[in-house]
């Protein structure tokens, strides 16, 4: 699941040495260094060279969510795999291997992305409904499936289970910890993700059964294990019965682990009490804690607009395009050098003709000009992974910099790439006749 503003300010800023940041919206202090990793350099000192807008993926961070999630593994024997739908930079993922279990994957592209990126690793796969025309095809590469509803266990479960896979049922325990999320929370009324305990009584069957290894649920997004543990409860008086038959039990994404105060003891309670209480292998598949505030976005102020009191940084960098988070979430992302009460404030938007390509409002000690670098943080996830080209905007650069400090460039884009998602490859049109 990808982020929302449960966790997030509606107005999160960084003062100019990358300090923390007050998360008025969940009424806690958010002490999670956006900047950290610049080691108290300003973003001109740093990329000033590097075309803008630009993403610039930090190997240092990753190393330590990486060694923190592996902690997590060593003390509890759970297995923790990294969710693709957050972050699927693959140029990370051999970095990565030797903290995780493997990979999890949304669907056939993503499982073959980890089985080809992260070699030797675990392939696990979730999604709402599998393609028949597709299916034959993702068993080549995942080794964990997990089907959404016992109709699509009924129709792939004896095919992917001859082939040697371990089969799992997403359940749904009905216990929502979001409030006000509704569109966003998949416990929500109605929702379409998961088996609830009625739809098991009335459609389970022995042969249904026994196909299964384990079970899965996914309830959390950007939480602490507080919300784990309400859901842990609800998924024992749910399905407690059922578990001691599994061989796992697989507590989905949206676990904040590496986010700084976060309960990890308790996080490890859980684990252990589960593994403990069913005797199941227990996995965690979090996506964003892997990449938290591991990667930046470099734009430049193109031009700056009045209209009645609000004045509008134009940037090259848009909302829509480049961070749709921001819009579809929605919340603010911070800001290198933004302060609360500051004499100048900015509308910071995007270039494209959408009314609402708006990233935030933030306040500056100084006034914005046109050329201006800006940097916003914690830009590794839900950003490369969810971009697009509307109105014909440019896919920013991906930068990595490595531990070492050097700035590599991994992967640039052009017109042929906006293109090439529209239409044929051929550089002349072919009339057709009719």
């Amino acid at each position: 699941m990808a982020r929302t503003d449960e966790t997030k300010t509606t107005k999160q800023t960084a003062c100019a040495s990358g300090a923390g940041q007050t998360d008025t919206a969940a009424g806690l202090s958010d002490p999670r260094p956006a900047f950290a990793a610049l080691h108290g350099h300003s973003p001109e000192d740093l990329f000033a060279d590097l075309p803008t807008p630009c993403y610039i993926l930090d190997e240092r961070q990753l190393l330590r969510n990486g060694e923190l999630l592996a902690s997590v593994s060593r003390r509890t024997g759970c297995k923790i795999l990294l969710a693709q739908k957050a972050f699927s930079n693959y140029d990370f993922y051999l970095l990565l291997a030797p903290y995780l279990a493997g990979t999890e994957a949304s669907g056939l592209f993503e499982a073959r992305l980890g089985a080809e990126k992260m070699p030797g690793r675990e392939v696990h796969v979730f999604c709402a409904a599998y393609r028949p025309d597709q299916f034959g095809e993702l068993l080549r590469f995942a080794d964990h499936i997990v089907f959404n509803s016992l109709h699509q266990l009924r129709q792939f479960g004896p095919k992917a289970k001859q082939a040697g896979k371990s089969l799992g049922l997403r359940i749904n325990p009905e216990c929502s910890t979001q409030e006000g999320h509704a569109i966003y929370d998949p416990c929500a009324p109605g929702s379409r993700l998961g088996v609830t305990r009625c739809q098991w009584d009335c459609e389970i069957t022995d042969d249904l059964r026994k196909l299964l290894d384990g079970l899965h649920f996914h309830t959390l997004c950007e939480q602490d294990a507080d919300a784990l543990e309400v859901t842990l409860q609800a998924v024992e008086k749910k399905f407690g019965d059922i578990l001691p038959d599994m061989k796992w039990l697989n507590f989905g994404g949206g676990h904040h682990i590496t986010r700084p105060g976060y309960h990890i003891e308790k996080l490890e309670q859980c684990i252990r009490r589960a593994s403990r209480q069913w005797g199941v292998t227990v996995y965690l598949e979090p996506g964003e804690a892997c990449a938290l505030n591991a990667g930046f976005l470099a734009a430049r102020v193109l031009d700056v607009v009045r209209n009645g009191s609000v004045q509008t940084a134009i940037l090259d960098a848009s909302a829509a395009c480049h961070m749709p988070d921001v819009i579809e979430m929605p919340y603010t992302p911070p800001l290198f050098g933004a302060q609360d009460s500051q004499p100048f404030t900015y509308r910071l938007a995007g270039p494209t003709c959408l009314a609402g390509d708006v990233i935030g409002d933030y306040s500056f000690p100084r006034e914005l000009k046109p050329g201006d670098l800006l940097l916003f943080g914690d830009m590794a996830i839900y950003t490369t992974c969810k971009n697009n080209t509307f109105n014909g905007m440019p896919l920013p650069d991906i930068w990595r910099r490595c531990a070492d400090g050097r700035l590599v460039r991994l992967t640039s884009f052009g017109y042929a790439d906006f293109r090439e998602r529209l239409g044929s490859k051929a550089e002349s049109i072919i009339s057709c006749n009719n």
